[in-house]
């Protein structure tokens, strides 16, 4: 039931199980608040971030927020209604700053280097091949960016062991919650995987 619900390897989360998932977080989100969620990525006014995974949209208006006026936040999802949710957010709240952006399976329509902070929460487990992912987030993310993962609902080796296989990123921290990874140039990744 846990895969069925949480995802395994299935990339997009059929509508029934993002209906449910949200109803969850908006019971959970009573108990327990997700301000501070973010705290840790030192996100910046001014900074361009990417909350790809964004699922119900819980986390935008503190980004919103933390990016100001002259900031953006691109929420970027595979799932249509993650999308309408984001509308839906951007309406309720004014978020000038908040662009929702709908992924063609891991592919997202952004330039490159776009990003000084890409975050995927609770959606990592769901990646079907976490490889190209992975390369993609590198792509939209700045050549001095961060990337900020959550294992999601698989153990925390088995996340590290496919940011390591990519070639893309390099774990520089790791908490309880989140890696922390840089940026590697993707020519450099590319020659590595050849050799």
């Amino acid at each position: 039931m846990k895969k069925v619900l949480c995802g395994s390897e299935m990339d997009r989360m059929p509508n029934w199980a993002f209906r449910i998932m949200a109803f969850m977080f908006k019971i959970t989100d009573i108990f327990k608040s997700t301000e501070n969620k973010l705290d840790p990525f030192d996100i910046q006014k001014g900074q361009t971030v990417v909350d790809y995974g964004s699922g119900t949209g819980r986390y935008l208006r503190k980004a919103s927020e933390l990016v100001g006026d002259n900031g953006l936040v691109y929420a970027i999802d595979i799932q249509e209604l993650a999308i309408k949710s984001a509308f839906r957010m951007i309406e309720k709240y004014d978020l000038k700053n908040v662009k929702p952006v709908l992924a063609d399976g891991w592919s997202v329509n952004l330039p490159t280097h776009t990003a000084d902070i890409v975050y995927a929460l609770d959606m990592f487990h769901m990646i079907g091949n976490p490889g190209e992912f992975l390369k993609e987030l590198n792509r939209i993310t700045k050549t001095d960016g961060i990337l900020y993962l959550e294992n999601g609902h698989q153990p925390r080796t088995l996340a590290k062991d496919k940011v390591s296989k990519s070639g893309f990123w390099e774990i520089t921290d790791e908490t309880k919650t989140f890696l922390k990874c840089k940026p590697k140039s993707l020519e450099m990744s590319e020659k590595q995987k050849i050799q």
